[in-house]
């Protein structure tokens, strides 16, 4: 039996990603299962995943779904190679107009998917992953945007998401000319390019700009707390997204995934025993985070993570001292195990 060709529809702005996702299903013929189809399901991704195994293989089927939704956690639910579905698209429909308002949002919303590492997840990072995983991001009300500020925009989201073909949204009849190759694996991400030396936004302009920073000492938890402060000042510029792995020396056993979008910021390990979750090789002992924001002081950032690192001599005194530091950061709940 053929799969079925799934286009996903995601964005902060209801009114604009339905319309959207309708004119969308309507040129392709494609069955369209709307986003409030899935709001009372305790898994959107996995739903849509059920609903649209219904539609004619020869049409397909366009999915929208609402603001919540986690990014990789729809990828997976339609991915699954013995799901009967294929994901070939993942539009992101962007409001010009506040895009970085949505991308400084420090509230919060319980995550509905049963994947999730948290409970509760940054409204921000879910925008952040939206456009960071998308195949194609369309931007409506971009016309009333002066030419500077739709030039940051357009940077700033080439940079979000290098690999994501950028539209400006006109009216008419809306086509997907093309199709993405989504697996459950998935490098789109502007900071994973960065972490892997190939990142090569489409547009830039003078004030975006991104960072890859390394250092192989593990993080003074006080010390970087102070820092986190200092970045969400604006000290340093508007740092708008950073994500990578660190160390943490009062948690030195773990590798920590880090998670920073505007002014919300997560850390977790990824495993307790330090690895990566496919089982791959212990990941170093410090830092490796990629950096992207909007007037950054490149060389005093890089400087301010360098004094968060450990001294000379608080290296040499051993895990025995770093126990004695300060952590004013969440402590973990279990690491689950996926053994099974």
């Amino acid at each position: 039996m053929d799969a079925v060709n799934v286009v996903a529809v995601v964005g902060g702005c209801a009114p604009e990603r339905r319309r959207y996702a309708r004119r969308l299903a309507l040129a392709d013929g494609r069955m369209l299962v709307a986003a409030t189809t899935l709001t009372l399901t305790p898994d959107p991704a996995e739903m849509a995943a059920t609903l649209s195994r219904r539609a004619e293989p020869a049409s397909g089927a366009v999915v929208e779904f609402t603001a919540d939704i986690d990014a990789t956690a729809l990828i997976g639910a339609l991915t699954h190679p013995e799901s009967g579905i294929r994901l070939t698209g993942l539009v992101c429909v962007v409001d010009a107009t506040h895009l970085l308002d949505d991308l400084n949002r420090t509230d919060h919303i319980r995550t509905r998917s049963p994947r999730a590492v948290s409970d509760l997840t940054a409204i921000a990072l879910l925008t952040a992953m939206q456009l960071e995983y998308a195949s194609s991001i369309v931007l409506v009300n971009w016309a009333a945007l002066e030419t500077p500020r739709l030039s940051l925009t357009m940077a700033l989201i080439s940079h979000l998401s290098p690999r994501a073909r950028l539209r400006l949204h006109r009216e008419g009849i809306e086509v997907l000319e093309d199709q993405a190759t989504y697996s459950s694996a998935q490098e789109r991400p502007g900071w994973i390019g960065i972490l892997n030396s190939d990142f090569a936004p489409h547009m830039t302009d003078r004030r975006v700009s991104a960072l890859r920073y390394e250092h192989v000492r593990p993080l003074h938890p006080a010390r970087l707390a102070a820092l986190l402060d200092r970045i969400e000042r604006g000290e340093f510029g508007l740092v708008i997204r950073s994500a990578g792995f660190c160390r943490l020396a009062t948690r030195p056993q773990a590798t920590v995934r880090w998670e920073h979008v505007g002014r919300t910021i997560s850390l977790f390990p990824l495993e307790e025993d330090g690895r990566i979750d496919d089982g791959g090789e212990l990941l170093a002992i410090g830092q490796e985070l990629a950096i992207i924001g909007v007037d950054l002081r490149l060389a005093a950032l890089r400087a301010a993570f360098d004094d968060a690192a450990l001294s000379d001599g608080e290296l040499a005194a051993g895990p025995r001292l770093w126990s004695t530091f300060p952590d004013p950061f969440p402590a973990w709940r279990s690491v689950p195990d996926h053994s099974d």
